[in-house]
């Protein structure tokens, strides 16, 4: 639960996923942030979740997280991150992407390398379904349907409570007057 709560500390709100939800989008992610709010709205059949959980994950520190045990497993990821450090895909800027390459080897604190290959596996479920219009189209309904918990009213509401411990006001607003005399 600590390191749980040292990832959410550090990652986006997860509003992004909540939006796409409600326009209907599908998503594919790690069960973290929003994520996990989302797929209790919707069930489990109508998001993509890869990726290891939070005791995988703290397995993989306390044995001593390697991202080169990983690469050298995996020749294609190994071989795509050459391509990205040495320029091939910014011919004219070879550099560009050098310092995030050497930082995801060396400093992958959301375990990303280790997830790949869970990442490629769901993406060839989520291939594999978009080839079935109906189905997919029956998934980006039930997203759009279970996005109501997510409205603004509600969020503020559960954050004014719970985070902020503030209770709500209430305000007088008398219609305007209309300029009339009495």
């Amino acid at each position: 639960k600590q390191w749980y709560q040292r990832r959410v500390a550090i990652t986006a709100g997860g509003t992004g996923n909540m939006k796409f939800m409600l326009n209907g989008a599908l998503t594919i992610g790690t069960l973290d942030g929003a994520n996990v709010e989302m797929r209790e709205e919707m069930g489990d059949d109508n998001i993509f979740i890869f990726g290891m959980r939070i005791p995988d994950v703290e397995k993989l520190w306390k044995d001593g997280y390697d991202t080169r045990r990983y690469l050298a497993r995996i020749p294609e990821l190994d071989l795509i991150l050459n391509q990205i450090k040495s320029g091939y895909f910014s011919p004219g800027n070879p550099h560009k992407f050098q310092d995030f390459v050497d930082n995801l080897v060396n400093n992958d604190r959301f375990c990303v390398i280790a997830d790949y290959e869970a990442y490629v596996e769901c993406q060839e479920r989520v291939s594999e379904l978009y080839l079935d219009w109906m189905k997919w189209s029956e998934k980006c309904l039930m997203n759009i349907a279970s996005s109501g918990k997510f409205s603004s009213d509600r969020t503020i509401k559960q954050y004014a409570e719970e985070i902020w411990n503030i209770e709500p006001i209430t305000i007088d607003l008398s219609p305007p007057k209309t300029g009339e005399s009495n």
